[in-house]
């Protein structure tokens, strides 16, 4: 039997889960997830034609966000996660009061695991402009440890280079070193011992931040989370499908040869074929 939605409707168990970023960033989500949910169909949007979204405007995040998010209720997702952290920092609540599917954010389930990993309770994230402005990793680290210390670091160029698959090259050392650099030198040793990318685009710099940052510095992000968090609302409600043949469908709202390069770095030969879409098709 079809479980109910937040609005009443009836919700197929066999529905695909719907994932949306800015750009590639969020398959880090998208490979977490079908790691944990083997079952479960996928259907993936990235905006590439608008990203970056870090250093928009809020209100121009905010329709862009809903523009996605009705382009996924269109197509009857169960529910929808919200990949894209400067997306979750600014629009969740709004898309959440304005499409009748329910709706899951990266910025809490990011908290959540920054917190486990931190035994001093000094963390720092890196994270987009956007975020960084919204103060959400903030409120969300605060909201869960009132006496957590944490420190914030906008990297505007670590998007660009993620974006032009330029994971490991010199480029993307010397922008890590900037950003990290003086969390991981203070007069006393690191400044923080947790360091949360605040951005799903960053877990592909991951070697490189953690080179950087050394051993006495734990790096978390929030994708495994997520996927915890996601299995966990489809198990408390009933929703897991059934085991099957499941489908995975990317799509961009850009050219796919980029997406297409990048998404074959995560998922290897197991990729699914990328589709080419335009926003707002449900605006």
């Amino acid at each position: 039997m079809p479980a109910s939605g937040d609005r009443g409707g009836p919700v197929r168990r066999d529905a695909p889960i719907g994932v949306f970023d800015s750009g590639v960033g969020g398959l880090t989500v998208l490979k977490e997830l079908r790691r944990q949910l083997p079952n479960e169909s996928m259907l993936y949007l990235g905006d590439e034609a608008r990203m970056p979204y870090g250093p928009r405007p809020a209100e121009e995040v905010r329709r862009f966000t809903r523009e996605a998010m009705r382009w996924l209720s269109a197509r009857e997702v169960k529910l929808i996660v919200l990949a894209c952290n400067t997306a979750t920092s600014v629009a969740l609540e709004m898309v959440r009061e304005e499409i009748p599917i329910p709706i899951l954010g990266v910025v809490r389930p990011g908290a959540a695991a920054a917190l486990a990993a931190s035994s001093k309770r000094a963390i720092g994230v890196l994270a987009t402009d956007g975020t960084v402005r919204s103060g959400a990793y903030v409120r969300a680290l605060k909201d869960l440890d009132p006496f957590v210390d944490v420190r914030q670091q906008a990297c505007p160029k670590l998007v660009p280079i993620v974006e032009a698959g330029e994971f490991a090259g010199p480029k993307a050392r010397a922008a890590v070193e900037e950003y990290v650099g003086w969390m991981t030198r203070g007069p006393d040793g690191p400044l923080v011992d947790t360091l949360l990318l605040g951005c799903t685009h960053y877990p592909l710099l991951r070697p490189v931040i953690g080179d950087v940052v050394g051993p006495a510095v734990r790096v978390v992000d929030s994708a495994t989370t997520t996927a915890f968090a996601v299995r966990e609302v489809l198990v408390s409600h009933g929703m897991l499908a059934a085991p099957g043949r499941p489908e995975h469908r990317l799509f961009t709202t850009s050219d796919t040869a980029t997406f297409r390069r990048v998404a074959r770095t995560l998922f290897g030969e197991d990729l699914p074929a990328v589709e080419e879409v335009r926003l707002p098709e449900a605006a």
